[in-house]
């Protein structure tokens, strides 16, 4: 009969938890690695825009040859145009990393806003069924948008990495919570 420790406990997907250290390690990097990044977001935002557009250059280049290799699976014109847009979008994102952010920040603003007054009215309509959670989120996205908007094209340059930041500090704080959560069920 084999028996096995509570060291090793067994998620909801069969897979086992990281090791407690690899969590706080792993909650610490990605804390430090938000700081660092809230030091320079302006660099952080031009790292990201060309993440994105080397990104999208590799997908155009897989879409491009996915419809060669699938020539008989219907719709080859229709992959090769996306495969050239998504090239060309890359390209640009690559030759002009400030100019593609500014305009990705703006495209963010606007998304944010649109977005969160749909979930505003979304929240009006659902009221009796916990409709202010939604209401709290679209209040949020409206405002996340204005201040976007209304400070273009200067947070064009900071926008990303702040966000990049803040999520990575989020991460890693998860991380961290994850590993005391761990901790104190061994215990």
């Amino acid at each position: 009969m084999t028996t096995y420790g509570n060291s090793s406990s067994v998620s909801v997907s069969g897979l086992s938890s990281p090791p407690f250290w690899i969590c706080i390690l792993l909650g610490i990097v990605l804390i430090l690695a938000g700081l660092l990044i809230l030091g320079d977001v302006v660099l952080a935002t031009v790292i990201s825009t060309l993440f994105i557009g080397w990104t999208a250059i590799a997908a155009g280049v897989f879409e491009m040859i996915h419809a060669f290799w699938t020539k008989g699976w219907g719709g080859f014109l229709w992959q090769i145009l996306l495969a050239i847009l998504y090239v060309a979008f890359g390209i640009v994102l690559v030759q002009q990393p400030v100019a593609s952010a500014i305009i990705l920040t703006y495209v963010l603003g606007i998304l944010l806003l649109v977005s969160g007054v749909i979930r505003v009215l979304l929240g009006f309509s659902r009221w009796s069924k916990g409709g202010w959670i939604m209401l709290a989120s679209g209040l949020f996205g409206v405002l996340a948008g204005l201040v976007i908007l209304t400070g273009f094209p200067r947070t064009g340059l900071w926008v990303l990495g702040s966000l990049l930041a803040v999520d990575m500090i989020s991460h890693g704080l998860a991380w961290l919570a994850y590993a005391w959560q761990l901790r104190t069920k061994a215990a």
